[in-house]
């Protein structure tokens, strides 16, 4: 199976389905909760270039290097966006990331669930044999949610790319192996299932 055909993933919490056009609104309104665009350590895309963003995915989709998702709470409603991207369709390897949630679907189980549908499918179904995860080094609220997954810190890449205000952003890489995947996924079931 290519690592980015599209595929609906569903839990208790939450559902990842395919990028859509038709989820435009709902995306908008998502992104108000919080107004996430402002962050200044992220690229968080702002309500009136929510199309834009969702044709660039899609495009991006299309030439086979990403795989972009809506995310669906459990009562239906978008919540964010998250995607497979830098797929490597020959090394079985792909980064998630592009990850964003409303304020208000933060800090609950709706994240833990979407990393465990989206790893468990890219190790169990797409045998990949490792998935990274990528964010600003000074994003710290993101660091912490990557290494609560289990993930190891690969790295930091050091002045390696532009962020949306021009300024230069170290980026803290870190990565997943298929054998690590099995610990990793006890270890999520645990976190979604015991008391908060």
């Amino acid at each position: 199976m290519a690592l980015c055909s599209p595929v609906t993933l569903a839990g208790q919490h939450a559902r990842l389905e395919p990028l859509s056009p038709e989820h435009e609104a709902g995306l908008i309104e998502a992104v108000r909760d919080g107004e996430l665009s402002k962050l200044w350590y992220t690229a968080i895309p702002a309500p009136e270039k929510m199309a834009a963003d969702i044709a660039r995915r899609l495009d991006l989709q299309a030439k086979s290097s990403m795989l972009p998702f809506t995310v669906f709470d459990a009562a239906g409603r978008i919540v964010g966006m998250t995607t497979y991207m830098n797929i490597d369709n020959v090394n079985r390897r792909v980064e998630i990331g592009s990850t964003w949630y409303g304020t208000s679907a933060q800090r609950g189980p709706l994240n833990t669930e979407c990393k465990l549908m989206l790893l468990g499918h890219a190790f169990e179904k797409l045998a990949c044999i490792a998935v990274e995860l990528r964010t600003h080094r000074l994003n710290q609220q993101s660091r912490r949610a990557i290494e609560r997954l289990g993930a190891q810190l690969d790295g930091i890449l050091r002045a390696h790319q532009r962020g949306p205000d021009g300024n230069l952003r170290d980026t803290a890489v870190y990565s997943i192996t298929a054998p690590e995947w099995p610990t990793i996924k006890t270890h999520l079931q645990w976190q979604l299932v015991k008391p908060r």
